[in-house]
């Protein structure tokens, strides 16, 4: 892919992660908001029908991918759109911005001075339930293996399964 100007701070290119990457144009200071996360807003009931309809794909397939974010108690934002370049900023066990909800609106803010050519990614916070499904390719040193939220790392950990999945890679 060739680099596509996304923003005054941002480009999108192929990622050694996964697929497309979204990377500084140049430095960002620590706490700049570089990227509203856009999409369609959508009620959790509907959230949960597209999430169980990626989530077939993906098992007949193997691929897929969720783009939704929680805005509140009532509504989600579905990202799956054309020009909401946000999402394609990938997942790393250890990050260098996250994402906050301002008033009902996601926004991607660095949470550390990033350098021109640096990739961006945060968390992607996933639950415990399914953390054997989701593999990471993030490559960081602190890298579980999975894209599971923070706070289930050190569980997973412990567990059987996390052990038998990574012997077997």
């Amino acid at each position: 892919m060739s680099r596509i100007t996304i923003n005054h701070h941002l480009f999108l290119h192929d990622s050694p992660i996964h697929g497309s990457g979204v990377f500084a144009r140049r430095d960002i200071p620590k706490g700049t908001l570089v990227i509203q996360y856009t999409g369609e807003i959508i009620s959790k009931q509907e959230s949960d029908r597209r999430a169980e309809k990626v989530r077939r794909v993906a098992e007949q397939k193997n691929t897929g991918a969720v783009y939704i974010f929680t805005l509140n108690d009532d509504y989600d934002l579905d990202g799956n759109v054309f020009d909401n370049y946000a999402r394609f900023i990938n997942h790393a066990c250890k990050t260098n911005c996250e994402a906050v909800n301002i008033d009902d609106e996601i926004w991607i803010e660095t949470t550390r001075k990033i350098k021109k050519g640096e990739e961006l990614h945060y968390d992607y916070g996933f639950d415990y339930s399914n953390w054997h499904e989701h593999p990471c390719r993030c490559g960081k040193k602190a890298c579980v293996g999975f894209i599971v939220d923070k706070k289930y790392r050190e569980k997973i950990m412990k567990t059987k399964k996390y052990e038998k999945l990574m012997r077997s890679k």
